[in-house]
């Protein structure tokens, strides 16, 4: 029973300082909901206030008649998705063969993996850039999704430390069942990774959806512009109306939160299998 008892206040400790730490790096969050639906005279009170005495909800639909919105927002939709697509094609098959498949060269090659993956953006970024002009697209929304087909270090890593993990008997049943190496790849082993796709997709999806560097260097045309790049001109053009762009910042961040809250099962079993700490 006493040990019965210290398990339960454990428990209760445990979860009471998970709330309160969610609490606190969910209150950004909770900030700009709250400035998005105030009044004028109420932003800059202090102390803060929190709760505003009038919710002005209009303010979303102000936010967007000041700029096209839904256009920013397709253009963003395009890019994360054909990112997103590439990601869940590319680094699997890459993840599949340095983890499954033994082929001389594989162990080199994923040093080199990791070797890139340790490099920042800030390395390549001028290189790209160059490749990318020479060949004309600069200017269009080419280089933004197009990278993805050809693989992400860090995303082959996570996949492959998952495919590490699974049961080698498996594809032994598949090659002597008469199955090819591609039909063992996408009819057994794929499947059963599915935690792990979902949790790289989800950080593609969030690493495309946020980003602004890439826009910034890549996008001339406003009518090309993402959200957050959007989200940038409407501050320049209208930084005095806090409530407006919070209210922007606001419909932009919480489909991520949305997101991450349907697939978190998901994406902590896929970072607890693939081994990263």
């Amino acid at each position: 029973m006493k040990t019965r008892s210290l398990r339960t206040i454990k428990n209760a400790v445990t979860h009471l300082f998970l709330i309160v730490f969610g609490i606190f790096f969910l209150s950004p969050f909770l900030w700009i909901l709250s400035t998005s639906l105030k009044p004028n005279e109420e932003l800059f009170l202090w102390p803060p206030k929190w709760i505003p005495s009038t919710l002005m909800w209009s303010n979303f639909p102000d936010a967007i008649s000041y700029f096209p919105f839904f256009t920013y927002l397709g253009n963003t939709l395009t890019i994360t998705v054909l990112a997103t697509v590439g990601i869940l094609f590319s680094c699997p098959l890459v993840a599949y063969s340095l983890a499954r498949i033994p082929w001389k060269g594989s162990k080199p090659l994923f040093g080199l993996t990791l070797i890139v993956m340790m490099l920042p953006y800030q390395v390549t970024m001028i290189p790209i850039f160059i490749v990318f002009k020479n060949l004309g697209w600069v200017g269009t929304n080419v280089p933004l999704w197009l990278p993805a087909f050809f693989g992400a270090p860090f995303y082959i890593f996570l996949l492959r430390q998952f495919f590490m993990g699974l049961p080698k008997e498996l594809e032994d049943a598949g090659r002597i069942d008469g199955a090819s190496e591609m039909r063992i790849y996408a009819q057994i082993m794929l499947p059963l990774c599915k935690p792990a796709l979902l949790t790289v997709a989800l950080f593609q999806i969030i690493g495309s959806w946020t980003d602004y560097q890439g826009p910034l260097i890549y996008l001339s045309d406003e009518t090309q512009y993402t959200l957050m790049l959007g989200l940038s001109s409407f501050k320049t053009q209208h930084g005095a109306e806090w409530q407006l762009m919070m209210a922007t910042s606001a419909m932009i961040t919480l489909p991520v939160i949305i997101l991450y809250f349907v697939v978190q099962k998901a994406f902590i079993r896929g970072i607890t299998f693939s081994g990263i700490k």
